[in-house]
């Protein structure tokens, strides 16, 4: 992404297009860049982009698709009061998701009696982030790492853990739901767990689950267009659409009432989880449209400590 390219692109489509909402960016910098712009001409902007700084505080014209970052850290720190861990590194990519979800990590940790011993951000273009590693080895306090990103090189930090022979925990955010993640990081990914919606284990979910045939109708349809499996990231566009065509088949074609008709959205079934919206949430999800998820054999599946 691009956060200048984003700005010049919002305002095109805004003043020379007209559009009616804009859906996107799929990124968190380049949505903060065009936030101000959506507000100040009143066009809907449905990003597909994590932050909670995106909808906190909230702005009128602006909502969300993918779970708040806050109720990642709280499912990632859940799972690590569990597993009696209470020393930890935070590491990030150094782009708008990894300093947002970053801040996050540092503000929480104190509600789960977690301690944060050490923090590094890496370079989103990474190619060898072994230098990182060997820093945090040596730091014998570390219990357990937790990486937060959405760029590729957050496989580089797991395959480097593992090739220095760290058999540590490591956990990733919802930024690690696409399998090419798992395999650019190749053996290394087995264990890696991760807070994520319920698209990536569709399949296993029971039959009366309120997303079931949604997930399952969805990730059929991606995988035989698309040919390749489906990712979290393809179903918060999914979403953003389905919630702008819900509101325009409720209020027709006035701007302002579409947007009442989202703030107002109660039991709409997505990808990301049961999109409950309202004044003062403008990303409609709770804690509970997370999962934990792990790696095994390759494949996502659902964690069972």
């Amino acid at each position: 992404g691009d956060p200048e390219k984003a700005i010049s692109f919002a305002k095109q489509l805004i003043e020379e297009e007209k559009v009616f909402a804009i859906i996107g960016p799929s990124t968190s910098g380049e949505t903060m860049k065009i936030k101000k712009i959506a507000e100040e001409t009143q066009t809907l902007l449905i990003s597909c982009a994590a932050a909670e700084v995106i909808v906190n505080p909230v702005a009128k014209w602006v909502f969300k698709t993918p779970q708040m970052d806050s109720d990642a850290v709280k499912k990632i720190y859940m799972e690590m009061n569990k597993m009696k861990i209470s020393k930890i590194a935070v590491v990030a990519g150094n782009t708008g998701f990894g300093k947002a979800g970053k801040e996050q990590l540092l503000q929480i940790a104190p509600q789960f009696g977690i301690q944060v011993v050490a923090e590094e951000v890496y370079d989103s273009k990474a190619t060898d982030l072994s230098a990182v590693v060997a820093k945090l080895m040596a730091n014998k306090e570390i219990q357990a790492v937790v990486n937060w990103s959405i760029v590729p090189a957050q496989s580089i930090i797991i395959k480097n853990i593992r090739q220095a022979g760290w058999n540590v925990p490591i956990f990733q955010s919802h930024g690690f739901g696409n399998i090419k993640f798992v395999q650019a990081a190749g053996e290394a990914a087995e264990g890696v767990i991760f807070p994520a919606g319920r698209l990536l284990v569709a399949d296993v979910l029971p039959e009366a689950h309120p997303q079931k045939a949604v997930l399952v109708k969805y990730k059929k349809d991606y995988e035989e267009r698309f040919k390749e499996d489906v990712s979290t990231f393809g179903g918060h566009a999914y979403d953003a659409f389905l919630i702008l065509s819900t509101a325009v088949e409720q209020a027709g074609t006035d701007k302002g009432k579409v947007r009442d008709a989202i703030e107002n959205m109660k039991g709409l079934v997505g990808t990301a989880g049961v999109f409950n919206f309202s004044a003062t949430d403008h990303t409609g999800l709770s804690l509970d449209a997370f999962e934990m998820i792990t790696v095994k054999d390759g494949k996502f599946v659902l964690y069972n400590n």
